[in-house]
Parts: structure tokens; sequence; C-alpha cells
């Protein structure tokens, strides 16, 4: 949803977080699969731009991203602990302009077989992966189910009582899936490429917030990234 160097310019960041930050983690290691879906029109052209999709309404044109993520660790661990297999599900609005690197709202919520451990690593490797400030971050527990596929993919917060993605494959010349490549997701170093999905419907139903939109931008994708990525980064030019 934001270009990498728009995120590392806006926070003054120009190789990744400092030596400090990294020595004070322990070794983690993270591959994950994400059904993701937001309000901008298909393809999001927040990865291209400073502002959200404009959205004509009640106060006129207002710019918004709002989105859900239905999250699994394929392969991960964060020092000692396992999360191979752990599922989480992210919702918020990136708000009107980031250009400054400031989102509106998060909130993260994890399934509840999850322990405190996985959590808390989960935690501080989404610090690295999207490392933004937001206004708001708050943190929920509840059933995530997730279903990918090839034609379609599906993700549901609490059964779909909390919040839901629905996404079918993009028709392409044949019917294989339509993938954009060389593309920067966050701050992940490695992707498998965008699989564009358009949803049916990305909800997010929470007691604070709630919204709802179909027919808008969907994708399918799995990140890699490791400490190590960021340990090179942050290690200052020799001379």
């Amino acid at each position: 949803m934001l270009t990498w160097s728009i995120v590392l310019t806006a926070l003054g960041w120009a190789l990744g977080p400092s030596a400090e930050q990294m020595a004070a983690t322990p070794d983690w290691d993270f591959n994950a699969t994400y059904i993701e879906a937001c309000s901008c029109p298909m393809f999001c052209q927040c990865y291209f731009n400073t502002k959200p999709a404009g959205h004509h309404g009640a106060k006129g044109e207002e710019h918004f991203c709002r989105f859900n993520m239905g999250v699994r660790v394929n392969r991960g661990r964060y020092g000692q602990t396992n999360l191979t297999g752990a599922k989480f599900w992210l919702a918020g609005d990136l708000g009107g302009d980031f250009s400054k690197g400031q989102m509106g709202w998060l909130m993260v919520s994890f399934d509840p077989a999850t322990s405190k451990e996985q959590r808390d690593g989960i935690a501080a490797i989404l610090n690295v992966i999207y490392p933004v400030k937001w206004s708001s971050v708050e943190t929920d527990v509840a059933e995530v189910s997730f279903q990918p596929g090839k034609d379609q993919a599906v993700a549901k917060l609490a059964g779909g009582k909390k919040g839901e993605v629905v996404l079918a494959r993009a028709q392409g010349m044949t019917n294989e899936p339509v993938v954009i490549r060389n593309l920067k997701y966050w701050g992940a170093p490695r992707n498998d490429g965008f699989v564009l999905m358009p949803n049916q419907i990305e909800a997010y139903r929470g007691a604070k917030r709630s919204f709802e939109f179909r027919d808008t931008n969907g994708f399918m994708i799995t990140i890699d990234a490791n400490s190590k990525d960021f340990a090179k980064a942050s290690k200052p030019p020799k001379g």
C-alpha cells in the first residue's frame, strides 16, 4: 500500500533501522502469505503516490485507504519462539496523506491459538515490515480463518462477524493469475509478486470503527524477510 522509498524518506531512514535497534532484537525469520484488500480502485494507487484514492461522499471528496489483511505465517521464528502457522489480522486506514510517514489507525487481531510469545514476536517483526507511525494502534483476539486459492481467496475474522475479505481471480490472457512483479511491498526485501484478485467484499466490523467495500482492490502476496536483511542494511559504510 505504500512505496518503501516514500516511507524511508519520510522517516529520515536512508538505510533502514539503526544498528542499535537491530542489536536489541533477537534473530528472526518471517515468511507469510497475505489475503489483502483495500478501498482503493484496482490496483491500489498508494504504491505509486503519497495519497490514497479519492472517494466522493457527503463530505465531498475524501482520501483514504481502508484495508483488511488476513495473514498466515508459512515459516517463521523470533528468537527461540516458533511462529510457523500463526495467523493474525490487520485492519486500518492509511489516512489522507502519508507523505510524512504518518498513518491513520491500525487494529491488530491475533488468532486465539497464538501464544503471548508469538504475539510479541509478530508485533516486533511488524514494526520492521511497516516502519511508519500510526495515530492509533490497538490489539484484539479473534479467530482468523485463511483459505488461499488460485481462483478465489477468503479470509475471515471471527467467522466474518468482525471482518472478511473475499477475492476472485482477475482474468488475464489465460486462466493463469495476473501477477505484478518487481514491486516493493512495504519494508519486505522479497516477495513472490502481487497476485491480482479484486475483492467481492472487504469489510471490517469493529466496535469503534467499521467499513465495507465491494469490487475494489485486492491481491494475494507472500513476503519473505529476516533479521539479517536489516542488520546488513544498518551497517555504516566503510571509510
